[in-house]
């Protein structure tokens, strides 16, 4: 079909030849005269976007757990389950995927219950894992890991970032019970990476806003600084100041992480800055980290940490241990 006629329009009508409330493959569209050129140019247009790679949908129907269970099945094999963080994200976890990383070309996490084989296709990270009935649920027909078991596997990765900001935003839901999950993490004693779910266990937070926020909150467990409090409001005259992202209320020390798509603009960086003075003029003292602070060999975070630390503590009058 022509589909010159629909590039310029606002949104896609009746005369696209496929669902507009549904996803659907290359291999549908195809049949019903849509190139894969052509599903191309109407995602540049705006007009479809890709929930998972190997699926499209028009854009106009919006994003929920039943359409990105139904993009997955699609693609996912009938006896298959949705693993780590495919599975975050199908039960609603947005921040456990890297932004477009969904559409991009890092295979879905789907494996087969022990015994049963793996897949052998370049969709799929696939393999066989020893699941048990009830670590097994179904989110829109899709079979998916349950939400613990689902926070146990995403907790044994090597890295250390990604394990705990996985667990905080598998938390952030509201669908994890703390004591099952503690409970259960003697169950995987000689499994691959169990050594770093052990360790970061008891710092899962679903407070945490961002992976970023966890990676900060991390990087202040690693200075040796007691514990942060999460999501601390500070309050003037009835009226909220500010909500700082990890903080010690005692000494009116904070830290805060900035990331790109909400602290980059003129206006962002002017709301902030403005923010931060008026904590300045009620004693808080609030360290601000970007990406580069937090992530790589040069990061810093923890010795700003520390020095940010004491710097409050002798403000307030403290012993600097």
């Amino acid at each position: 079909m022509r589909i010159e006629p629909l590039l310029d329009q606002p949104r896609l009508d009746d005369r696209f030849p496929l669902p507009l409330d549904r996803p659907f493959t290359a291999a549908t569209a195809r049949a019903a005269g849509v190139s894969r050129f052509n599903l191309g140019r109407l995602i540049d247009a705006g007009h479809l976007r890709s929930p998972v790679r190997g699926t499209f949908l028009a854009t106009q129907a919006g994003d929920s757990i039943r359409l990105r269970a139904e993009s997955l099945a699609l693609v996912v094999p009938e006896d298959c389950v949705v693993c780590d963080r495919h599975a975050g994200w199908l039960h609603g976890a947005d921040m456990i995927l890297a932004p477009g990383e969904h559409q991009q070309l890092r295979p879905i996490s789907v494996f087969r219950p022990s015994g049963h084989g793996r897949l052998r296709n370049d969709l799929a990270d696939s393999g066989e894992r020893n699941l048990r009935p009830r670590d097994v649920t179904v989110v829109g027909g899709v079979l998916v890991t349950t939400p613990v078991r689902t926070t146990w596997d995403l907790g044994r990765q090597r890295s250390r970032d990604a394990a705990l900001s996985c667990m905080d935003q598998m938390f952030r839901l509201g669908r994890v019970d703390r004591d099952e999950f503690l409970d259960g993490i003697p169950r995987f004693r000689g499994m691959r990476w169990v050594t770093r779910l052990r360790e970061l266990a008891p710092y899962v937070d679903g407070r945490a806003a961002s992976p970023g926020e966890s990676c900060l909150r991390l990087r202040w467990i690693d200075a040796g600084l007691p514990l942060p409090e999460l999501q601390v409001e500070v309050w003037v005259d009835g009226v909220l100041l500010a909500i700082i992202d990890l903080a010690c209320e005692e000494l009116r020390y904070g830290a805060e992480y900035d990331g790109e798509e909400w602290h980059s603009t003129a206006e962002q960086v002017a709301h902030d800055r403005a923010r931060r003075d008026e904590l300045g003029a009620q004693r808080w003292l609030v360290d601000v980290f970007r990406r580069d602070d937090v992530h790589g060999r040069a990061q810093s975070a923890d010795r700003t940490l520390r020095a940010g630390y004491a710097a409050a503590r002798a403000a307030r009058g403290a012993v600097v241990a």
